[in-house]
């Protein structure tokens, strides 16, 4: 049967990033929001992106670390 032992054609979805995260959900709410630039650690706030936040040292948009 296609698709159901994944030996069919590629269906919908194939390729596309369907894989740890699903569209629209993030990583949660744990881990922390680190500047790539010096290395400055705050803990994430859900519902916060990272990249909205800006290092006070030095002003880089900080990334997720998990």
């Amino acid at each position: 049967m296609p698709n159901r032992d994944r030996t069919g054609p590629a269906g919908r979805g194939a390729g596309r990033g369907f894989g740890l995260r699903r569209a629209g959900r993030g990583l949660g709410a744990g881990g922390y929001c680190v500047c790539p630039k010096c290395g400055y650690k705050v803990p994430h706030k859900a519902g916060v992106p990272c990249y909205s936040l800006r290092c006070p040292k030095c002003d880089t948009p900080m990334v997720r670390e998990q």
